[in-house]
């Protein structure tokens, strides 16, 4: 009997799979590292190849860690981050590097190369940008498409496949060219709620009206719970299992970590619209669900059915944040580097002048956290950051005083979104996170007291793989659908309730980092 799943999570440093059985606990999970390649200001570039044989190791090390056969597993999930692989019409990689280095064939979702066309995009003003914020973002494939066949035609001249990684991830698992409609609505200006998804003349209006052709794209797009097909001999071999298992449509692993953590709602419709996730690492992403449209300035989506039936998905976020204090380590830390041992010296000597200092401490030093944009609610990725109030000071408790400004300004930025998101309908009161941020004591802290929810942190080690888990076991028959899965699968959490004392302070460094945008603004467009 086949009793269950591997999720597989590809995100920007690592590929990691977890066994999961039909009640949601993670039997083992392995990571293996992926390479990166930042060739020029901006880049940023990921071997497909090399990731595959990550995932294919971890797949084998968690299954053999297990300790389960290759004839019980029902099913295998992917997700990924938003990147862009291109293939050629063969299926052989092709470079989207500028100097043609051939195994770099994958632009990664961080990379900005492509703001310019991003630009073009939101000055279209089509209406597909109704939902996407209305405005374009670099991080977003139809940029990066549109930068390859402007900078490098000659590979566009070859291409045969473009993939979101999680498409590709399935279709190396099978073989099968079909697309999530979770990526394609999400990343490619896909309208699932349109009876044609793809809008030719916005495609000619950006000059990619040979895309679909071009890039081996379909017109229809498969559901999350729905399967892709059965794993290929060939992929069956490389992973450790067999040819009968199934293979979920990819998920974007933000959306995955939010299926993770809110998915025990999914068969209540009226308090899942009031849970909130947050999948904070590297960068940060806020998910909500509704049952209808409820269009925002800056806002990714409302994008229909990008993971649940019948519902619409809107995000939020904020590009770099983990990585944000893992910058501020490397800047001011005399020569620290970001390790998890840094980062946990460094949050218990705040902790300690916290202890001494009140709310005095740190209190005239001010950040704005856009150091690689702002994605959310601003919608400005030319947006930079801004630290204000340092003093003629370098040592280490200087260092920690920045890193918790920096912490500060992380939380008031989720707030900022939150705001917007609660104007435009939204009525949230639970912030469920996930994610690298659930181990830093000050970010969890903050995310409560600063924005005023109730905060919970799930049991479940990897609510992201959690996710693609449930994904998967709808896809291999364990569950019938993704309520069913959500109900059996998800995880117990820890709450934590806003410490009300605490409002007053927080609430005047919201209007002084409202001040700061401002003040920041006024100097942009001063002559």
């Amino acid at each position: 009997m086949r009793e269950f799943v591997v999720a597989v999570d590809v995100g920007t440093g690592s590929a990691r799979a977890g066994i999961f059985d039909r009640k949601g606990t993670l039997l083992a999970r392995a990571d293996l590292p992926i390479a990166m390649n930042r060739p020029e200001e901006n880049h940023a570039e990921h071997d497909s190849e090399d990731i595959w044989r990550a995932v294919c190791g971890a797949v084998k090390a968690a299954k053999d860690k297990a300790g389960i056969a290759a004839e019980s597993v029902a099913a295998i999930g992917f997700d990924a981050t938003c990147s862009l692989v291109v293939r050629d019409s063969e299926g052989e990689p092709l470079s989207v590097n500028r100097k043609g280095e051939a195994r770099w064939d994958t632009i990664v979702w961080l990379d900005h190369r492509a703001l310019a066309e991003a630009d073009f995009c939101t000055a279209t003003g089509h209406p597909v940008l109704d939902f996407s914020g209305r405005v374009m973002s670099p991080e977003m494939e139809m940029p990066k498409l549109m930068w390859l066949k402007r900078n490098l035609p000659q590979q566009w001249q070859k291409a045969g496949f473009f993939f979101d990684l999680a498409d590709y991830l399935s279709w190396r698992a099978t073989g099968s060219a079909a697309r999530s409609r979770c990526t394609l609505t999400a990343k490619w200006n896909y309208l699932a709620h349109e009876k044609r998804g793809w809008q030719p003349d916005y495609l000619e209006k950006i000059g990619l009206e040979d895309l679909i052709e071009r890039g081996g794209l379909p017109e229809e797009t498969l559901p999350i719970g729905s399967s892709v097909g059965h794993l290929s001999a060939a992929a069956a071999a490389e992973l450790g299992l067999d040819e009968a298992c199934q293979v979920a449509p990819g998920l974007i692993d933000a959306y995955a970590g939010a299926l993770g953590v809110v998915g025990g709602f999914i068969g209540k419709p009226e308090t899942l619209e009031k849970q909130l996730a947050l999948i904070a690492g590297t960068s940060s992403c806020i998910v909500a669900f509704s049952k209808d449209m409820k269009p925002g300035f800056g806002m990714w989506g409302p994008y229909y059915e990008a993971v649940l039936p019948g519902a619409w998905l809107i995000e939020g976020g904020q590009s770099a944040t983990g990585a944000l204090l893992d910058h501020i380590v490397r800047l001011h830390g005399g020569g620290l580097e970001p390790t998890a041992e840094t980062h946990g010296r460094i949050i218990a000597r705040v902790q300690e002048l916290r202890a001494e200092q009140g709310a005095a401490f740190a209190d005239r030093l001010h950040v704005l956290p856009d150091f690689h944009g702002n994605r959310s609610p601003l919608a400005d990725p030319h947006g930079l950051g801004v630290i204000s109030g340092l003093p003629l000071d370098s040592s280490f408790d200087a260092l920690c005083r920045l890193y918790w400004r920096s912490c500060v300004a992380i939380a008031l930025g989720i707030r900022h979104i939150l705001e917007m998101m609660r104007e435009v309908g939204y009525q949230l009161d639970t912030l469920h996170v996930t994610g690298g941020h659930v181990r830093n004591t000050l970010l969890m802290e903050l995310y409560c007291d600063v924005t005023g929810c109730r905060v919970v942190a799930p049991q479940a080690p990897d609510a992201v793989l959690l996710g693609t888990a449930m994904a998967a076991a709808v896809a291999g028959g364990i569950h019938r659908d993704l309520a069913a899965a959500g109900a059996e699968m998800a995880s117990e959490g820890h709450e934590r309730l806003p410490n009300a004392s605490a409002r007053g302070t927080y609430d005047r460094d919201y209007r002084r980092f409202l001040a700061l945008y401002r003040h920041r603004d006024e100097l942009d467009k001063m002559q």
